[in-house]
């Protein structure tokens, strides 16, 4: 996540914090270039069905820690809808004309107001802030809703310009659509909507807006949502932006 240029002209650290999707079947060539970071630490933000599905599967010496984002929704609507995409005229009643959408956006409020949220971006954000934690890796199942808000909050905070924290945000529909693209194809040719996969497996700017709407409205400001949301001081907020940016 280093790279980005912060809107006093800093530039954040390349090779202290990464994010992904889930790190389960991955390939020997993959597990190699995952060696080549030094990880510490690899954060899931998964739920406990999600990892007793897909271990996570790490580099020797990698601590793997679980925070559960939605732990008090363990049901929540995003973290189960691919079981519906089997059946396209159900998910075309359940989800279409918006529905889906209004489903991941309450998802994104929930990454800012559950106490399991704020529990599990308090740690992480302690944990990233920490330097002898890092380097660090973040990810969630698919690695852009849950992960998403916690890489937004993060750039947000160290002071990149919202158009690049959402042109950041948004750059998971060019790696994650396309390797749903088979499945997607069989979903429209059984008659289903192409727009119910596309709201579920890619993002869209609506969701980020709904996390940072209630964000605002909840705490007023980023600095504030980490202090008075997450516990994290705002000599701490000092710190870790002082760890990432470079001149």
């Amino acid at each position: 996540m280093g790279g980005y240029k912060t809107e006093n002209g800093a530039t954040i650290a390349r090779g202290l914090v990464y994010r992904s999707n889930q790190l389960y079947n991955i390939s020997a060539n993959d597990m190699l270039l995952l060696a080549e970071l030094n990880l510490k630490n690899a954060f899931d933000l998964r739920t406990a069905a999600e990892r007793s599905e897909n271990l996570d599967e790490l580099p020797v010496g990698v601590n793997n820690v679980w925070l559960d984002v939605l732990a008090d929704v363990p049901a929540s609507g995003p973290a189960n809808l691919n079981s519906l995409l089997s059946d396209p005229q159900k998910a075309n009643t359940e989800l279409g004309d918006g529905k889906v959408e209004d489903l991941f956006k309450e998802a994104y409020r929930h990454c800012i107001s559950l106490p399991s949220a704020q529990n599990a971006y308090r740690q992480l954000f302690l944990s990233l802030g920490d330097e002898n934690q890092l380097p660090a890796l973040f990810h969630c199942a698919t690695g852009k809703d849950r992960t998403g808000w916690a890489a937004a909050a993060f750039l947000t905070l160290i002071g990149v310009p919202m158009d690049a924290v959402k042109e950041d945000y948004m750059r998971s529909n060019d790696y994650i659509l396309p390797m749903y693209d088979t499945l997607i194809q069989e979903f429209v040719a059984a008659g289903g909507s192409p727009s119910i996969p596309a709201a579920i497996f890619g993002v869209k700017e609506e969701y980020l807006n709904a996390a940072f709407d209630e964000m605002q409205t909840k705490y007023g400001s980023i600095e504030n949502y980490f202090s008075e949301g997450l516990g994290i001081s705002v000599d701490q907020q000092t710190a870790l932006r002082n760890l990432y940016l470079r001149d």
